[in-house]
């Protein structure tokens, strides 16, 4: 090898250690997470050749970059994922989007100890669209909503920061809002029937104002055949002033010929079967 081959090396080398070092210091500070930005300042040198060593970093799997310019630190553990778990990052993600976001639906039902089998991907609330996020083995996928900011949430400790999350009673409500997030109206009741235990009457009544009147409608009727009727009974008067209709319970469904129930003002145009 000519000398200036090796001299070339030797630089990539010098550079890679700044870069290794980098990463070194952030996890024995305790964080997991960094931009490029974050990285050109700290490392020094040009731009190019700072994304270049980060490049030589996830190609060793040290990094991984879950959006571009967003990277986490990967350590030994998780390195079959190819990256750190979704909820060790979520909040740091969202806080560099400067989004307001929680984990909601299925991923949320996990989280309060209620789910049965873990979701293929974490369900994520935003107030507008956007595209999943793959890293690895991790998905992420963003539900939207308007009015999220409204919505109560719960802060969990992770092993890398907090994460917020919707509460047991937003939870519900949103599963009914969005049954095609969540399996389905069958999958949605088996969940409730465990969700429940989570819940509490009052908190879930004061939730209910914030959300559309036909998703209370749809709970109601959900909790009475799950057999949690305290909780469906806490719905009722409020659905009994509000709902000025009767609403489908599966909106894209066909509706001719669908019972109604008057207790729910509900049009029961497909069958509902909680799993044992």
């Amino acid at each position: 090898m000519s000398f200036v081959k090796k001299f070339i090396r030797f630089l990539k080398n010098c550079n890679d250690m700044r870069a290794i070092e980098y990463i070194r210091d952030l996890a024995a500070s305790g964080t997991y997470h960094f931009t490029t930005a974050d990285a050109i300042k700290a490392i020094g040198g040009n731009s190019p050749a700072v994304r270049a060593q980060l490049r030589r970093l996830k190609r060793q799997e040290s990094i991984a970059e879950p959006v571009r310019g967003f990277h986490v630190i990967v350590p030994p553990e998780h390195r079959r994922l190819g990256c750190l778990p979704a909820e060790q990052f979520i909040d740091q993600l969202m806080r560099v989007w400067e989004e307001p976001y929680y984990v909601c639906l299925l991923s949320a039902v996990e989280r309060h100890g209620a789910a049965r089998q873990r979701p293929q991907a974490t369900q994520v609330m935003v107030c507008k669209n956007r595209q999943a996020v793959e890293c690895g083995m991790i998905r992420i996928v963003f539900v939207a909503r308007g009015d999220l900011e409204k919505m109560p949430v719960t802060t969990l400790n992770t092993p890398r920061g907090t994460l917020r999350c919707s509460t047991p009673e937003v939870t519900a409500l949103e599963l009914v809002g969005y049954p095609g997030h969540a399996g389905g109206l069958n999958n949605v009741a088996t969940v409730l029937s465990e969700l429940c235990e989570e819940m509490a009457a009052g908190t879930l009544l004061e939730t209910a104002t914030l959300c559309p009147v036909s998703w209370s409608q749809r709970l109601g009727y959900l909790l009475e055949i799950v057999g949690q009727d305290d909780l469906a009974g806490t719905l009722e008067p409020f659905v009994s002033e509000n709902a000025q209709s009767h609403t489908p319970l599966r909106r894209a469904a066909r509706i001719a010929g669908g019972k109604r129930n008057s207790r729910w003002k509900l049009i029961v145009n497909v069958e509902v079967e909680a799993d044992q």
